[in-house]
């Protein structure tokens, strides 16, 4: 995805970064630290590897995300925050938190828990 060369307002633009199920889940993923791709398949339930590539590279070409490449075989690929992505987080916390929030007030606790976000 290319910035369009017009936008109504810079928060279109932020919108179009994270835009999708997959790139906010990627970037909560990558607040953890650094990692493989496999690990951020294995952690991503139902994104496939295709879909995940592709989206790690929209992400990198807006700064959001950057990748470290190790020499030898087989060859070792970690994906880190810039931090860019570390701002962004935070926008993600928010979002993270008023998720929570909804899903307590509509009796979904059990399911938060399950998952570890509340006790």
């Amino acid at each position: 995805m290319k910035i369009r060369e017009e936008y109504t307002c810079p928060l279109e633009l932020a919108h179009d970064i994270t835009r999708g199920k997959w790139k906010p889940i990627i970037l909560w993923q990558l607040r953890l630290g650094n990692t493989s791709l496999t690990n951020l398949e294995r952690n991503i339930q139902s994104i496939n590897q295709k879909m995940l590539i592709e989206q790690l590279k929209e992400l990198m070409e807006f700064g959001m995300i950057d990748k470290r490449v190790f020499e030898g075989y087989p060859l070792k690929v970690e994906y880190f925050l810039t931090d860019r992505g570390k701002r962004m987080i935070e926008a993600i916390t928010i979002l993270q938190h008023i998720g929570i929030e909804l899903m307590q007030e509509n009796g979904m606790e059990e399911a938060l828990r399950e998952k570890g976000f509340i006790e």
